[in-house]
């Protein structure tokens, strides 16, 4: 029973940085571009959006990071409790990179099916 629920906690230690991941990559840009474009609204100084979005972003993706290097070594603490060899890093780099792919891919979706934007100007007559 002990294993079955280390197995389960290294589970959802995996899920939550898979979410972590994807706040990073997703959430963190959309809610600061969301609170930039509220300031820029209510006070007309892009220079003010731009600064606060900045401190923002780079604010929230440090937290975010911490988080994640903290949920990573509660991971390896859970796999040396079960007796297996600790890799390191390579479950968070891991989802790093899937995380990254899927933002990647679910961004080009919205970008060329949803947006309505066109990437090759199809109007070419002057």
């Amino acid at each position: 029973m002990r294993s079955l629920l280390r197995v389960e906690s290294a589970a959802l230690l995996l899920a939550m940085m898979l979410v972590g991941s994807l706040v990073l990559w997703v959430g963190v840009p959309l809610l600061w571009l969301y609170i930039g474009s509220q300031i820029q609204g209510s006070t007309d100084s892009i220079g003010l959006s731009l600064l606060v979005m900045f401190v923002g972003v780079i604010l929230s993706i440090g937290v975010v990071v911490v988080l994640l290097g903290r949920l990573n070594h509660k991971y390896s603490e859970v796999r040396e409790a079960r007796g297996l060899d600790s890799y390191g890093n390579v479950a968070l780099e891991g989802i790093l990179a899937v995380s990254a792919g899927v933002a990647l891919v679910g961004f080009g979706a919205w970008f060329f099916l949803f947006s309505g934007s066109s990437p090759i100007p199809l109007n070419l007559s002057t």
